[in-house]
Parts: structure tokens; sequence; C-alpha cells
């Protein structure tokens, strides 16, 4: 597991390679929650997607991206809010070999 480094602002782009996968991470707040998009190699993986604290975020195989990632609140059980990125709440990269059989 890594976890990928961010700033607490509403809005951000990351950009960090996984296991060989040359990604950018874009978060964004809205009032309905935090929302991610996940490009590689300038493709768009996943899109708008609201991160959920210790949901996956990519969850499937046919998308191509190997592994996946999931945010992890250090305080207790709510899902991400931009105010405590990096530090409450950590985004983690889980490498295919630990997720369990024939996931990511």
């Amino acid at each position: 597991m890594v976890i990928i480094p961010l700033q607490a602002v509403p809005n951000q782009a990351v950009g960090v390679t996984l296991d060989g996968q040359v990604s950018q991470i874009s978060l964004y707040q809205k009032n309905t929650g935090l929302f991610i998009d996940l490009y590689v190699d300038n493709v768009l993986v996943i899109g708008g997607v609201i991160c959920q604290n210790l949901n996956r975020i990519v969850r499937s195989l046919y998308l191509g991206f190997s592994g996946d990632l999931l945010f992890i609140d250090n305080q207790g059980d709510t899902d991400p809010y931009y105010t405590g990125l990096g530090t409450r709440y950590s985004l983690a990269y889980v490498s295919a070999s630990e997720l369990p059989a024939g996931v990511g």
C-alpha cells in the first residue's frame, strides 16, 4: 500500500507513478462530496467518482488499471472532505497483489 500525498485544498491534481502506471489524480470538492478523476498515460480511466471512506474507487478490472485507490479516515469513519486531506484522510493505492484474487 502506498499513501499518495495530498494537500488540504478543495481542488487539486497530483501526478504519481503507481506500479509503473503514470497517473494523474484530480480531486474536487462539491457540496455533495469529494470527487475523483483518474488518468493513466493521459487517458481517462474513471471520472466523477465520489470518494467514500474505505470504498474502492476503480473497482473494475476491465478499466485496465492495475490495483485500486481508496480513502482512509485516520480518525473515525466519515467520508473525506478537503479540509482533512493529507492529515485525517489519506488516499491509498493498493497494488493488485494486495487485493483479493480476481479483483483489480
